[in-house]
């Protein structure tokens, strides 16, 4: 979808354009921003460098983005001198995240942000995430940790084996036994599809 890979089949819509088969540095000028999970931040590079290289093609006042963009990260806004190398695993995330969101994306894609975390940190980035979904950016989430996803959620897309198993809203995803579907006990119910991308 972010452009890592090209696709076998299928198209990635976003304003009436299809993005699939565009590499990476044409789709985040699309409007598309990815946090991977693993190397997610540059860790020789102090929190601003790392702000400063995601906002690389920023077309406004990159000082005022930054700024903006550190008002929503209190904790990165007391470390901004700090190398991200010497942050810690959740601090690290978030500033992948507030890397993402230089660019003013309408799409951010964020993969296992929670992965390792202490159930405090992880809550704080879900927290994070929701204000950020609120603020009118899409937030496309891939968690390994159900419950937490779920509760932070509007619409959920459950893959099993790299196939789309079952899609729906929150409330009828929930009531599922998630877990046979997961293990391949139990054919899943479609809920009523919710509109893609």
């Amino acid at each position: 979808i972010v452009g890592v890979l090209k696709p076998m089949s299928g198209r990635v819509m976003l304003d009436d354009r299809d993005l699939a088969g565009m590499p990476a540095h044409r789709v985040v000028r699309h409007g598309l921003s990815y946090v991977p999970q693993l190397r997610n931040v540059f860790s020789s590079l102090t929190v601003v460098e790392n702000l400063e290289m995601g906002g690389f093609i920023f077309n406004g006042d990159l000082r005022q983005r930054l700024e903006k963009v550190l008002l929503m990260f209190p904790d990165l806004a007391a470390s901004r001198r700090k190398l991200a190398g010497d942050l810690s695993v959740g601090q690290r995330n978030l500033l992948g995240i507030a890397r993402a969101l230089m660019l003013d994306p309408k799409v951010l894609f964020v993969d296992e942000p929670t992965a390792g975390l202490a159930p405090d940190n992880s809550l704080l980035i879900m927290k994070r995430l929701s204000e950020i979904a609120k603020s009118g950016v899409a937030v496309v989430l891939v968690e390994q940790n159900v419950d937490l996803a779920l509760e932070y959620s509007q619409s959920c897309y459950v893959l099993v084996a790299g196939r789309n198993r079952l899609e729906g809203p929150v409330g009828e995803v929930r009531a599922k036994d998630l877990n046979a579907i997961f293990m391949g006990l139990a054919e899943p119910t479609q809920p009523s599809s919710i509109d893609p991308l």
